[in-house]
């Protein structure tokens, strides 16, 4: 069996810090995040590939540069003339932290235009990941193409997961949102939603309904993430409920549910079963949270 984890996304210039109008650059996005822990936690023998749109600029190439040097595939990068990536600014402000995005020239909202190319990046994958950004930032038939290339890699032996990560403000409204990400959770073999962004949009009042309702559309396994509650797994068979260790200092949530993400299915991968897998993604959260940034030092996760 092939031994290759692809994600799909977007690659973002992160602007960081503020304090006396001092920014620091850096590169970042809910898929790429994943993409990097899976990379520090898979055994050497896995490749780990980021499928994304970039341009011709300093910046994009920078970005290719970042990602090979720490050893994520750009191979199937997509480069698109006069597009750029896109960016954002995190600042802090009544003691949170607010995002301000200049995406609309981003490349990554012309990933899936390349039919062809996408089905050629998603290859030989045994496990696919994308999430609800993902599928907001293209054309509604930029979606069917990468839901389409999805299935073909399921039919083809890949394990495709899906972390829904709503984000209305992408959306041209709720109803197109709901009804998107549960066509395309119906598709995977996992699914990893987050309670608390799920229960204003579907009236989930548990954690337990949000596991519920991906299980009935045919979900193998649904991992509900609850900020600093218990997370919950569960498959048609078995429920397992696993809490957090103990808090330390939050220095910054960013990435904190992508390197849960990654966590767990880096275990997965390895074997580990339900409760040993939870554990692990939690105990890999509690880390990056301690952390600035949403891309913590790998040597910081052994």
């Amino acid at each position: 069996m092939s031994k290759r984890f692809v994600s799909i996304g977007e690659c973002m210039i992160e602007m960081s810090g503020g304090e006396d109008r001092q920014y620091r650059l850096g590169y970042a996005g809910d898929t790429l995040n994943t993409a990097w822990y899976m990379r520090a936690l898979l055994e050497p023998d896995w490749s780990v590939d980021y499928f994304t749109a970039l341009g011709e600029d300093r910046y994009s190439a920078d970005i290719r540069a970042f990602l090979e040097q720490h050893r994520i595939g750009t191979k199937h990068i997509g480069t698109i003339k006069n597009r750029r990536p896109g960016l954002y600014l995190i600042h802090q402000e009544g003691g949170d932290r607010h995002f301000t995005y200049w995406r609309d020239q981003s490349a990554a909202r012309l990933l899936a235009e390349d039919k062809g190319a996408l089905h050629v990046a998603l290859e030989g994958a045994s496990m696919v990941y994308f999430s609800g950004i993902t599928l907001a930032i293209l054309q509604p038939r930029a979606r069917g193409r990468l839901l389409g290339a999805v299935v073909v890699a399921r039919e083809a032996g890949a394990t495709v997961v899906f972390d829904t990560n709503l984000r209305p403000a992408l959306w041209t409204s709720q109803r197109v949102m709901a009804s998107m990400l549960t066509a395309a959770a119906s598709l995977c073999d996992i699914v990893l939603p987050t309670h608390g962004d799920e229960a204003p949009v579907f009236g989930d009042r548990s954690v337990e309904e949000t596991a519920e309702r991906y299980l009935e559309l045919g979900v193998g396994e649904v991992v509900v993430k609850d900020g600093g509650n218990p997370a919950l797994v569960a498959t048609a068979t078995e429920r397992v409920k696993v809490a957090p260790p103990p808090a330390g200092s939050v220095v910054d949530a960013t990435g904190a549910g992508d390197s849960f993400n990654g966590a767990y299915l880096s275990a997965r991968l390895a074997g580990k079963g339900l409760q040993e897998a939870a554990e692990a993604a939690h105990r890999v959260a509690g880390i990056v949270i301690g952390q600035k940034g949403a891309l913590v030092d790998p040597a910081l996760l052994s």
